[in-house]
């Protein structure tokens, strides 16, 4: 049997143990909070960097035109730094590329990536796959964990009611239900980042039609897996062109983000989109097209351009039984399945 010093003993560290842990959890959360506010400190001031000039020197650095003799070992060196693949390119010899920039837009031999037709959705582009799956609730993810808001990415939704212009007063989740989709169907989302050494155009994964575009003149930050795991809500603050209309399964809309050196998005049936120009807009500005006539955009028919490289996201409705035929993380090529109808 115990006696009374050990029931004293045990009394005192009853005592004392709930208190440790209470100062524990405190000092933990303490820390906690200490570096989300450093983290906030940190993404307020690589906000206020001058990416967008930054960028704009680095196009303009593209375009200087190399003297030939220099061509093949400057262009060389930065195949060798990113792996790119130039016996895949329509053009081997690097003599013929007269600065980066046009070796970035290179185009590729037209056997080099023939278009999946077995599947309903094909890659874009070539790059990496960095999250994809349903829209729930508004939110979408941009890597596993962070997120960012549908509503906020894609604006109101004057393409379908001209009315549709205060989105303040609904949640994410009424934003994602006036998309108007039809009962039996999901909202669905891919993103596809672009590296340096990747092939720079993209191009219509399926057959949809184009009804409106909305450019989003916003900042320039990178768009580099690191920096999406870092930054809460990347997509919306980023400069981009939301390309939006309909497929055989409703709502579609494809978008190419901006992103730091990346010194233009080109559309090729959209001449009247500037991007990274010096004007300077207010946070959430955006600038709006319809066009007159409907365009027609056919499965792995060439859509734009990158300088550099940057992302994708598409953002599409389709029924319940879609399924992606990706995973996280992996290396796709431009025409490669990337969902189906089961």
């Amino acid at each position: 049997m115990p006696n009374g010093s050990m029931y004293a003993s045990l009394r005192l560290q009853r005592r004392i143990i709930p208190w440790r842990k209470r100062l524990f959890r405190c000092f933990c959360v303490q820390r906690y909070s200490l570096r989300q506010r450093e983290c906030k400190s940190c993404v307020t001031l690589y906000r206020k960097m001058p990416l967008k000039a930054m960028s704009r020197l680095w196009g303009r650095f593209n375009e200087l035109e190399l003297p030939i003799f220099l061509r093949r070992p400057l262009l060389s060196l930065y195949i060798w730094m990113f792996g790119c693949r130039l016996d895949e390119a329509e053009v081997e010899d690097l003599r013929h590329y007269r600065n980066l920039g046009e070796f970035f837009r290179r185009q590729l031999k037209p056997d080099v990536r023939p278009i999946d037709d077995n599947y309903v959705l094909t890659s874009p582009s070539d790059g990496k796959i960095l999250h994809y799956g349903r829209v729930e609730n508004g939110i979408l993810e941009q890597v596993k964990g962070v997120t960012y808001s549908l509503r906020g990415f894609l604006g109101p939704q004057t393409w379908r009611d001209a009315k549709s212009t205060n989105i303040n007063h609904i949640s994410d989740t009424e934003y994602q239900e006036e998309l108007g989709m039809q009962p039996d169907h999901d909202l669905f989302h891919c993103i596809i980042y672009l590296a340096p050494g990747d092939y720079h155009r993209f191009h219509s994964p399926t057959n949809w039609v184009l009804h409106h575009r909305r450019h989003f003149p916003g900042e320039l930050l990178s768009v580099n897996p690191g920096i999406a795991r870092w930054i809460q809500g990347l997509f919306n603050f980023n400069e981009r062109a939301v390309y939006t209309g309909t497929w055989d399964h409703g709502f579609f809309s494809m978008c190419a983000v901006g992103a730091t050196n990346v010194g233009s998005i080109k559309i090729y049936c959209d001449e009247d989109l500037k991007t990274n120009t010096r004007s300077k807009y207010p946070e959430g500005a955006y600038f709006d097209k319809v066009f007159q006539s409907s365009i027609q955009v056919a499965k792995g028919s060439m859509f734009g351009e990158f300088n550099l490289g940057s992302t994708i996201v598409l953002i599409f409705e389709a029924p319940k039984g879609f399924q992606f035929k990706v995973h996280d993380g992996q290396k796709i090529r431009f025409g490669q399945a990337l969902g189906t109808l089961s």
